[in-house]
């Protein structure tokens, strides 16, 4: 294992800036999660990590060592592909042992090491199967065991987990987190489901155009959130346009008067997380904020039912609420109270548009 620096890390395309100014330090052992919606630049970071995509400025640093001008091969990483890229006419011990055969590892060495990392994986009893002959999570795995049998000084995911469905994504990213952590060693992730991100790291890199747009722990992001974008990237928020004009006061758009934390003041957006907020048929008592509205929306999501409520003509608030044995869940046209601590609202200034206007709220 070994600490990975990212300096100023920038890719342009001609005029396109796929990665802006990125700066990252991922700590010996630490399982850092690159978190964003496609396009935002995660990839592109983790591919010139690994060597594939050249930067345009900037450098980066692997165990002290600038790698930047590295090829691939010159580089201590392991790199997971989205479609594992398994040669199909190798078997699964061939598959693993080719990163070993380019590196130059005597014949001798190459064996034990494939069957240590088979054994990592689980897979040490279908080494000699062919990829078309293994489930998608096994491939998966297969690709994994290539990636760590050289021992790389950082493991590099990219989307690893795409491809499987749901049940098995949820398995598979256990292993990988609990592989990990046995092994000590740092490694990189890529993704854009923000549970996978939530579930397997250490900390978490939200990106957006190019940019890193906050980093910090999954508590950190979710309660915490530096901005919109990352409000409503990092779990779900309601979010309300209006304005900051008095301490502790947000006014909306629809004309309704509301407590907040302290803002600044002017143009502003309150965000609201769906769990925070009851719901009610009567007056929320002590709730700071208490609001009646109209059912318009019940969506049923097993453990929890969202409730989305119209208080206004032009906003309308989504509560989440248990679902408990005997629990009533009031219908759509239902006449309800939705409510929240003032402390539970987020308030960030409205950012400007390409034009200079403050954006709303979609």
């Amino acid at each position: 294992m070994a600490r990975l620096e990212i300096d100023r890390l920038t890719k342009r395309y001609g005029d396109f800036h796929a990665v802006r100014e990125v700066n990252l330090d991922v700590a010996e052992g630490e399982f850092l999660v690159l978190l964003g919606p496609s396009g935002c630049g995660k990839t592109t970071t983790l591919r010139a990590v690994a060597g594939f995509v050249e930067p345009t400025s900037g450098s980066i640093r692997l165990g002290g060592a600038d790698i930047t001008d590295r090829p691939p091969w010159k580089r201590n990483a392991g790199l997971v592909f989205q479609n594992y890229a398994l040669f199909p006419h190798l078997t699964v011990a061939q598959n693993v042992a080719f990163g070993l055969e380019m590196r130059k590892v005597p014949p001798a060495e190459i064996a034990p090491k494939v069957a240590e990392a088979l054994r990592l994986v689980r897979l040490g009893h279908l080494g000699d199967r062919l990829p078309r002959q293994l489930s998608g999570g096994q491939q998966q795995r297969v690709a994994l065991a290539r990636a760590l049998v050289f021992r790389p000084d950082v493991l590099l995911l990219d989307e690893p987990l795409s491809n499987l469905d749901a049940k098995l994504r949820q398995e598979v990213r256990i292993e990988i987190r609990e592989l990990q952590r046995q092994l000590g060693i740092t490694c990189v992730m890529v993704t854009h489901d923000q549970e996978e991100a939530l579930t397997m790291a250490d900390r978490l890199v939200v990106m957006e155009d190019g940019r890193v747009r906050q980093v910090g722990t999954q508590q950190e992001l979710y309660e915490r959130p530096a901005n919109r974008f990352v409000a409503g990237f990092v779990g779900r928020s309601t979010f309300i346009e209006g304005t900051v004009d008095a301490v502790g006061s947000f006014r909306t758009a629809g004309g309704l008067v509301l407590r907040c934390p302290a803002g600044q003041a002017g143009p502003a957006v309150l965000a609201l997380r769906p769990e925070r907020v009851a719901c009610a048929t009567a007056p929320i008592a002590g709730g700071e904020n208490s609001l009646p509205g109209v059912v318009e929306f019940v969506s049923y999501l097993g453990a929890m039912t969202d409730l989305h409520v119209r208080v206004s003509p032009s906003e309308r608030i989504v509560a989440q609420i248990p679902n408990r044995a005997g629990a009533q869940v009031p219908d759509v046209g239902a006449h309800v109270h939705v409510g929240w601590p003032a402390a539970d609202g987020i308030v960030f200034p409205a950012e400007p548009d390409a034009a200079g206007q403050h954006q709303g709220v979609a």
